[in-house]
């Protein structure tokens, strides 16, 4: 439940109060990229985080409001708690940025659409698409091009393996907190007997995972269409971008990334038709590999109801997808996008320095001219960036001091 540790940090915007305030849950790099890419559009935000620590509750954009428990199944009642003790005369939009967020909201919408205007799919699509299986099921059946795959629940689904061809990569089907707590969220293995081998491990902690066949191409193959969708149909506001970094490396997040135009026209009919087809609204993404072997763009996963990890790009790009989303929710028209030139590169300056210290003989290609934007620092807005900084900076000094001792 909300916490009574409240921080208000009242950004300077002379179009506070003209419309109802956009509320933002989460408090990563996600979070502190939204809640950005709102305040550069003047809507005053408010913002649900876990810890007064967390980078996107130290933004200067942002009223904060810091709730005790973060797990999934408390969001909702800490949400009605929320809205209780700061009514509103209209509605606010809701903007999740974390994924486990997602299905909770989704599943208790009718609780919450009294205080929130939500934008999601139905329930059975919030259900279908969260799942991999789920995803595949539904990519295939639109023949769409995805990597073939089997779901292994027991042991007795291990000798399916055999019908897929290596590498492989090896995911939980769902958000595993348990899981997740043991293996890593993707990992890539060299043949069917390593995957047998691992997979009988991670069946003592889970009983659903997936299996896929490994799309050959290094992380600068990896390509994603971030949307805003609307409830009637039309034409969405979309923005390509490409990875030029990943950690760990093949398998993770995002570390770097770049806007990708070149790829727009393929990669927005088909996201678009797919995403409509599903029913699907509001926020969303999906991530495709090029496979150079086939020459075609092969959908890996999709995000639904919510922001995407490196969304800001798309804002740093002229592409303002967090405002787009408000602006449906409250009736308006959707903003006009304006590509930046040069283009500019989105950094998390933790990932990047890890892949980077890892590989430093893999280059990053980028365009010559591009500019690379830290998510983190910014001088309008230097808080996230400091207590990175000093966070570090007290790492660095433990590890110096146990070396010492």
């Amino acid at each position: 439940m909300i916490g009574d540790r409240l921080r208000y940090r009242q950004r300077r915007s002379g179009a506070a109060g003209q419309h109802p305030a956009a509320v933002v849950v989460g408090g990563g790099l996600n979070a502190l990229g939204v809640v950005r890419s709102l305040a550069a559009a003047r809507v005053d935000v408010h913002l649900l985080a876990g810890s007064h620590a967390m980078p996107a509750a130290r933004s200067r954009y942002a009223r904060v409001h810091c709730y005790d428990d973060t797990t999934a199944d408390r969001i909702v009642p800490a949400l009605i708690d929320w809205a209780a003790r700061f009514p509103a005369t209209s509605r606010r939009p809701l903007i999740l940025t974390e994924e486990g967020k997602v299905a909770a909201v989704s599943a208790q919408r009718e609780r919450l659409t009294q205080d929130f205007v939500l934008q999601l799919p139905p329930e059975a699509s919030v259900t279908r698409l969260l799942h991999k299986d789920g995803f595949r099921a539904a990519a295939e059946a639109g023949r769409y091009c995805v990597p073939r795959s089997r779901r292994i629940r027991s042991s007795h689904d291990l000798d399916g393996l055999t019908t897929l061809v290596p590498p492989l990569v090896i995911k939980p089907a769902g958000r595993q907190s348990a899981f997740l707590a043991h293996f890593p969220r993707a990992l890539r293995v060299e043949s069917v007997d390593a995957a047998r081998e691992q997979l009988e491990q991670m069946l003592t902690v889970s009983d659903d995972i997936v299996v896929q066949e490994w799309i050959d191409g290094d992380d600068s193959t990896i390509y994603f269409c971030l949307q805003c969708l609307p409830e009637d149909g039309g034409e969405p506001v979309s923005f390509v971008g490409r990875k030029l970094r990943a950690w760990p490396r093949q398998t993770g997040g995002t570390a770097r990334c770049v806007a990708a135009p070149e790829a727009a026209d393929a990669l927005v009919p088909i996201t678009t038709r797919f995403f409509q087809g599903e029913g699907v609204i509001g926020l969303a993404g999906m991530e495709y590999k090029w496979r150079a072997a086939t020459q075609e763009y092969v959908m890996i996963e999709p995000t639904i109801g919510r922001t995407d990890h490196q969304e800001e790009i798309a804002t740093l790009n002229g592409v303002n997808l967090p405002w787009a989303a408000y602006c449906q929710a409250v009736g308006g028209e959707a903003p006009r996008a304006t590509p930046a030139t040069p283009a500019r590169i989105w950094k998390d300056p933790t990932a990047d320095a890890n892949a980077a210290a890892e590989y430093p003989e893999i280059a990053v290609p980028a365009p010559h001219d591009a500019q690379v934007i830290d998510a983190l620092w910014r001088w309008d807005d230097p808080a996230p960036g400091l207590l990175d900084l000093y966070g570090r900076a007290r790492r660095r000094f433990r590890r110096l001091a146990t070396r010492a001792s």
